[in-house]
């Protein structure tokens, strides 16, 4: 089987391939560029480039080289053949270790101790009741899951919300657009972890931002189009939110003029929070690869329609 590799992301190429090499002795793995043979089984990817897809016409399978597949899909990719995309990957570890500093940061008001240690200000503030502080993950898919058990491990309220209906221990979970609201109003501490489609574009604009009970705070670890960001800024200077931690953004890199950089309520990294480990990444090419030659079930198959 021919394997057909174009990646530009943050693992190399090069790393991709030496990984993929080691771990398929007998099978072809070749770095795309214009002009190859039009006789490749398989391609893997991230952020490919439109052409790829207009010269490979043998393809049996394409695997997204990570979560988020909204940029791929954009393409003009061949009918019928099963979209893969990685499902953890060592991803779900990395985002409960964001989301719960990102959590317990806004609860024990660390970032306001940082303003005071700038300031020469010795204030302890009284602890706060965390009762008061329930933690909404939206999203509840493998990535989601995995954070919402590791908050729930601090005693938090926990909530949840995704388009279908999920069963979480220890998680009161909403589901579908009829119940969106009712979870906003039930959650104080918001955790994005979203796919970005169409039905999810802007899901977070002001009217959504104003259920969530008042100066609470927004943690993006999903991707910046869910976000209303100007609405966000005014849910922040108005004080219905007290924080936004962000991961994501619309426009990446973030353009050095905008109002995100210097707002006081914004903690931002530059899309850091679950970062693909090519070790574990390759091992889910593997039993893809292999599931395709045995005619099994494909694992991690996206819905094309539905945009996860």
């Amino acid at each position: 089987m021919k394997l057909l590799l174009c990646s530009r992301g943050s693992v190399s190429e090069r790393d991709w391939l030496d990984g993929l090499r080691a771990a398929l002795p007998g099978h072809v793995v070749a770095i795309w560029r214009p002009g190859l043979a039009a006789d490749f089984d398989v391609a893997l990817v991230w952020d490919p480039p439109q052409r790829l897809f207009d010269e490979q016409h043998a393809l049996k399978m394409i695997f997204n080289l990570g979560a988020g597949v909204e940029k791929l899909l954009a393409l003009r990719l061949p009918a019928g053949i099963p979209v893969l995309r990685l499902e953890d990957a060592g991803m779900a570890l990395q985002m409960a270790e964001y989301a719960c500093h990102a959590v317990i940061g806004f609860f024990r008001e660390f970032g306001v101790y940082r303003c005071q240690q700038a300031r020469a200000l010795w204030r302890p503030h009284a602890a706060r009741d965390r009762g008061d502080f329930p933690v909404g993950i939206m999203g509840l898919g493998a990535l989601g899951a995995r954070v919402a058990a590791a908050v729930r491990q601090f005693g938090f309220p926990m909530t949840g919300w995704s388009r279908s209906r999920h069963v979480l221990e220890g998680v009161r979970t909403y589901a579908g657009p009829g119940e969106l609201d009712e979870f906003l109003a039930a959650t104080r501490v918001l955790v994005v972890l979203l796919p970005l489609t169409a039905a999810t574009r802007g899901i977070l604009d002001g009217e959504r931002l104003r259920h969530l009970r008042g100066g609470g705070c927004l943690v993006n670890l999903a991707r910046g189009g869910l976000v209303v960001e100007d609405d966000l800024r005014d849910a922040l200077d108005t004080g219905q939110l007290g924080a936004a931690v962000l991961d994501v953004v619309a426009t990446e890199p973030l353009p050095a003029d905008h109002w995100m950089w210097r707002h006081p309520g914004v903690t931002l990294t530059p899309h850091i929070s679950a970062q693909t480990l090519c070790a574990d990444a390759v091992v889910q090419v593997v039993h893809a690869v292999e599931a395709l030659e045995r005619g099994a079930p494909l694992p991690g198959q996206i819905d094309r329609l539905r945009g996860y």
